[in-house]
């Protein structure tokens, strides 16, 4: 019999950040800022990439994919946050809880193969000038963006379907503000030791594997770089990857402290201090690290001004 035979629960209450009313309004106007800015942020960067065609290279391309992700990775929470801190509760559907679940978990995973790719994609450019056109043509780039995408929707329905093949009868409120994957499963009216484990490894591949990817690029990049002659090549080079490395930094810094902690079987708000710096504070410096020391960025907005 399918799981939802067994399933009592049509909805979760999401705890939020706060119950006092006052903080909830202050919330709303701060996450209602972070999120325009958020937004018009990475718009800004896909648009100046667009406008200009001296930035239709490969490593813009990829850039504006990932602006155009974290639109999208943005969207998938913090509207509905916004909703629940106006109306005081964080009532959401059965159905809607699972679509999140799956949305934001695919483009979670999607950023990370990314990342991996933005890191090869350097590490040809440094290490490999001469045939770096021909290595990472049009061809090649849309194969690495869809193999990402592709990625991100088959890991998400592996995540999303493990999840619910457990009924769930019990509890229905989620000490969070979006519905996070590990924290429903802990709702389950079931024992989820197999899937916690699938989920696990599952969740330590995807992760190691961009990581792993980045790793090797940067340590060819670092030898290659070492050994060059020109003082301004090679502040082109740290400048050019520097952006990314604090990028990867603070995505993998703050997810794998929030997957790969223990968990405790009672309600704890880490987790959701932890995911406001990754679901709010990360997406809305990235249109910064990458633009603030950016010399083609700034180039491209003067022409743009300038029109």
């Amino acid at each position: 019999m399918r799981s939802e035979n067994f399933t009592s629960i049509t909805e979760f209450i999401l705890v939020g950040l706060t119950s006092h009313r006052r903080s909830q309004i202050l919330l709303f106007v701060i996450i209602l800022l972070i999120y325009t800015l958020t937004v018009t942020g990475n718009l800004g960067i896909i648009m100046v990439i667009r406008a200009d065609p001296h930035l239709h290279t490969p490593m813009y391309f990829f850039l504006k994919h990932f602006a155009g992700l974290e639109i999208c990775y943005v969207t998938t929470s913090m509207p509905q946050m916004l909703a629940h801190l106006q109306a005081g509760n964080g009532i959401i559907s059965f159905r809607h809880c699972t679509a999140q679940m799956y949305v934001s978990t695919c483009l979670g995973t999607v950023e990370f193969l990314l990342l991996g790719v933005m890191a090869y994609d350097r590490y040809l450019a440094i290490c490999y000038p001469l045939v770096y056109t021909i290595a990472m043509g049009r061809g090649r780039q849309l194969q690495l963006a869809s193999a990402s995408w592709a990625g991100g929707f088959f890991s998400a329905l592996i995540y999303v379907a493990c999840v619910l093949r457990h009924p769930y009868c019990g509890p229905n409120h989620i000490n969070h503000f979006y519905c996070e994957l590990p924290l429903v499963l802990k709702l389950a009216c079931a024992d989820t030791h197999i899937t916690e484990a699938i989920i696990f490894v599952l969740a330590g591949v995807l992760l190691a594997g961009p990581l792993a990817a980045i790793l090797t690029s940067y340590i060819q990049i670092l030898s290659t770089v070492l050994q060059m002659k020109s003082t301004a090549g090679r502040r082109k080079a740290f400048s050019t990857c520097g952006s990314h490395l604090l990028v990867v930094s603070l995505y993998y810094g703050t997810v794998v402290s929030m997957f790969m902690r223990p968990r405790s079987s009672s309600a704890s708000d880490v987790d959701k201090h932890i995911a406001v710096f990754y679901v709010v504070i990360t997406p809305l410096l990235n249109p910064i690290i990458y633009t603030l020391r950016n010399k083609d960025i700034h180039a491209a907005v003067a022409k743009i001004l300038r029109r």
